[in-house]
């Protein structure tokens, strides 16, 4: 199912909506503060008679850590808050439940006394509670906040809880800044953000617990978030809280008997065209057509010059050679004057895929020119445009105009860069704002690929994947990819669909090949051979079955 990944400031916009329907603040700070205590108890079990430091910050995060340290001390533990402001200076709920605590009887300590050593803060706590500060923060630590920081960071405590998100992280970008609290789990309310799920991430968040504290659907639903992430049904518990851990095993296969046989007929099963290679990559293609036969397209074509096709008919047999005229015999490559011949073939696939390995001359780009005309964009099936293809949309930004939502391009960060007009590193300094600039060049689905890949969705919700898995770190891995997009569009999903599931099947296919290669090692073809394995799975059939219904997406 796909989960709401609101941005911060989303996430305030949603507070200030439910405090509008009636929802008290106060309610909302003590329902944070139970799903915080509940997942203390998941991960520490009994707290009675051990030592817990809360820390509390300026915001509403210090005053969940108010509300928590009341419920500690009826747990029978021993909790001492540490606040970075007097007492008097907190307003609102924090000031509220502060004041509960303190009438309760539990130590507040300023964070100066704490630095300076005072002795009713615990040398080495049991558990650390880091209510520093929330998902507001942006910009770098001040001076103080980093030393506290630091401090944290030093500590061995048995567990350091983080609340909503660790001290220091940036909510928005996954990034310390530009150092962090080391959580070893994090509760975020309500929601994920965004930057809590990108895998670079994980060092800081620890596992992620995401839990309700009673935001209305309606809110939600009134205000669209930015962001969506998937989980399957089963990682959901009744209470809408689920567990999000990067690179975590993919989930089990349904039983055989659990699943749809699929069409009968080849014919029935999706029709794909691959088009590129060239005598430098022959391979790109014959990998791209493997992923789609792997993946239950029934007819796989590939239109190539004359060494790739040498290469297919003994890599991929099961696949059409689709030769292209020269002037005596077959082709040995590319030239615009084939772009005729690769519309008929256009003419009977449901999908093409258009670049892995195609080559970067100026015959290619003319080539690209001619498949991508604007003027014959309605008669070209859902196109995943790919590798080179992209580099040659890059030298040609007329062609953008010919790509629709059925659309679907997949560039890494260095082609993502070319697109831009910028540098890969500053693709990867900001991913984020590098989708948006790319979601703008052309309304298609567009595919940030790397750790933490990004989908765009047009008039929609990005999606975030969250999976970091080493084995997908090979040469060739990005046209299994986009053969398996290539055979999903094929069986008729829609686009946006179509390339969430590959994109997590991608990822699943990886996580399963982590068995017999832990340290990789893995191939491609590998990759492409697990496909069947986890496209059946129990989460992603559910998410083919769903077609995006009930969600934004």
């Amino acid at each position: 199912m796909f989960i709401p990944v609101p941005a911060p400031e989303e996430m305030s916009a949603w507070d200030a909506a439910s405090i509008q329907l009636g929802i008290p603040e106060e309610a909302l700070m003590e329902n944070a503060a139970r799903a915080a205590m509940s997942v203390l108890y998941l991960h520490a079990g009994s707290v009675a008679g051990l030592d817990v430091l809360l820390l509390a910050g300026g915001g509403n995060n210090g005053g969940d850590a108010f509300c928590m340290a009341r419920h500690l001390l009826d747990a029978g533990a021993r909790p001492v808050l540490v606040c970075t402001r007097a007492p008097e200076a907190y307003t609102g709920a924090a000031a509220l439940w502060l004041n509960t605590a303190l009438r309760l009887g539990v130590p507040a300590i300023s964070s100066d006394a704490w630095e300076a050593g005072d002795s009713r803060v615990p040398s080495q706590p049991d558990i650390i509670v880091d209510g520093l500060l929330g998902t507001g923060f942006h910009g770098l630590l001040r001076e103080r906040e980093r030393r506290l920081v630091e401090r944290l960071n030093r500590l061995s405590p048995r567990l350091l809880l983080a609340i909503d998100v660790p001290s220091g992280l940036d909510a928005l970008q996954g990034r310390p800044c530009p150092d962090a609290v080391r959580a070893h789990v994090t509760v975020t309310f309500q929601a994920a953000k965004p930057g809590l799920l990108l895998p670079e991430a994980e060092a800081f968040t620890g596992i992620l617990e995401v839990v309700p504290i009673g935001i209305p659907t309606a809110v939600q639903h009134t205000a669209p978030p930015s962001f969506l992430t998937w989980i399957a049904p089963a990682q959901r518990r009744p209470d809408g809280s689920c567990t999000i851990r990067h690179g975590a095993p993919a989930p089990e296969s349904a039983p055989p008997v659990c699943r749809h046989p699929g069409p009968a007929h080849k014919g029935e099963a999706g029709r794909v065209l691959i088009i590129g290679g060239s005598a430098a990559y022959t391979g790109a293609p014959c990998l791209a057509a493997q992923a789609a036969l792997r993946a239950g397209a029934g007819l796989v074509g590939v239109a190539a010059p004359e060494p790739v096709l040498s290469a297919l008919r003994v890599l991929q047999p099961a696949a059409i050679a689709y030769p292209l005229p020269g002037e005596n015999g077959p082709a040995p490559s590319w030239e615009a004057r084939h772009a005729e011949t690769l519309r008929d073939a256009m003419r009977g696939a449901r999908a093409v895929v258009f670049g892995p390995g195609l080559g970067r001359d100026g015959e290619t780009q003319e080539l690209a020119a001619a498949i991508l005309d604007p003027a014959a964009s309605e008669k070209r099936p859902p196109t995943v445009i790919d590798a080179d293809a992209l580099y040659a949309l890059s030298r040609r930004p007329e062609l953008f105009a010919a790509l629709r939502p059925c659309d679907v391009l997949t560039p890494h960060p260095g082609e993502a860069a070319a697109l831009l007009g910028i540098s890969a590193g500053d693709v990867q300094a900001d991913r984020f704002a590098a989708l948006r600039r790319l979601s703008a060049l052309a309304p298609a689905v567009w595919v940030l690929k790397g750790k933490g890949t990004l989908i765009a969705v047009p008039g929609g919700p990005s999606v975030i994947s969250p999976w970091d898995v080493p084995q997908l770190a090979v040469a060739g891995s990005g046209d299994v990819l986009a053969g398996l997009i290539g055979a999903l569009l094929a069986r008729g999903l829609p686009a946006p669909l179509a390339t969430v599931l590959a994109v997590w099947g991608h990822a699943f296919a990886g996580m399963h090949l982590a068995n017999a290669f832990p340290e990789r090692g893995n191939t491609p073809q590998h990759i492409a051979d697990a496909l069947p394995c986890v496209l059946g799975s129990a989460g992603l059939a559910d998410m083919e079955r769903s077609k995006g219904e009930g969600t934004w997406l």
